[in-house]
């Protein structure tokens, strides 16, 4: 029975794992920089940790001891990334090592998260031998921290990801909440038709973590939603799925926001080798935001009931 410990588990991401994992016998372990988790402490234990502090990274690890970590845990705004370069590196590569170091000494296995953000987007969508080159400081945080984990003897799955979206609790806005909450208030939005990817749901990926830890599949993975479209293509699609006006929606370039950190363009991925070695059946965007637009539904009348 594997002792799996989940980092950022009140992210959106580590949500999601925690409710797929709740569904097993596993035992599980939340850590999150929050006082309190958003999980029933009784039945999820729960410790809060500053990851970025090896001893206290250690003491939770050498507490608990894991079989697998998943760690969810990172600074993922881009722009942040490239201004704070300090902070950015002391948690999207700091911990990491302090995991790694920590895991070592209980025999524990890293899955990992990582990014289409270490490729250029010059010639996407990639596949796990495409050669990285990242643009931004983000990017360049995530690469290391892939070969931390290459060069620490640890055991260790690499997914890498992109545009993630989806629903949680106390959850930080991502591109698709974005969309929702302006064109559901009926206000003009500016999108970039110049950026390619593959969105992906984050229930979904959820999913294809726990399939790993059962298959105990180790390496590299592109782990992404099926469909590859234009991030204006997208607020299209969601507009359809919501019945939003899409005349709200106005196309515009990167270039125009002249943001601090430059992004990949043509990026996405090919997730072929997940698919066969996972047997995973990804969504599209259709169906992806179809499963938001209902959990919205859910999440709304069970904030109402609890107002009542």
């Amino acid at each position: 029975m594997k002792r799996i410990l989940i980092t950022g588990s009140n992210g959106l991401l580590g949500q999601k794992i925690v409710e797929v994992l709740s569904r097993t016998k596993y035992p599980l372990m939340l850590v999150s920089i929050e006082k309190h988790s958003i999980f029933n402490e009784e039945a999820f234990p729960y410790r809060q940790v500053d990851l970025t502090k090896r001893q206290d990274v250690r003491n939770v690890i050498d507490e608990f001891e894991p079989d697998v970590i998943v760690n969810t845990a990172a600074v993922t705004d881009v722009d942040l990334c490239e201004t704070e370069r300090e902070l950015a590196w002391q948690v999207n590569v700091g911990i990491v090592e302090n995991l790694a170091f920590a895991a070592k000494l209980v025999g524990a296995k890293i899955i990992h998260l990582s990014t289409d953000y270490v490729f250029d987007g010059k010639n996407g969508p990639y596949n796990e031998l495409d050669r990285p080159n990242p643009l931004s400081y983000y990017g360049r945080t995530k690469l290391t921290s892939e070969n931390v984990l290459l060069t620490s003897g640890v055991q260790y799955t690499i997914i890498r990801t992109m545009v993630l979206y989806g629903i949680g609790v106390n959850v930080k806005s991502n591109f698709a909440l974005w969309i929702y909450n302006n064109l559901k208030e009926k206000k003009p939005i500016r999108t970039v038709d110049d950026q390619i990817g593959n969105p992906t749901l984050v229930d979904d990926l959820a999913f294809a973590i726990v399939k790993i830890i059962e298959l105990d599949r180790t390496g590299l993975y592109h782990i992404a939603g099926t469909d590859l479209v234009s991030r204006y293509d997208f607020a299209l699609m969601l507009a359809d799925v919501f019945k939003f006006n899409k005349k709200l929606i106005t196309p515009v370039k990167s270039s125009t926001f002249k943001q601090p950190a430059p992004r990949p363009l043509k990026s996405g991925f090919i997730i072929l080798k997940a698919q066969t070695e996972l047997d995973l059946k990804m969504f599209g965007v259709k169906y992806g935001l179809t499963i938001l637009k209902n959990q919205l539904e859910m999440y709304s009348s069970q904030s109402m009931d609890d107002s009542n």
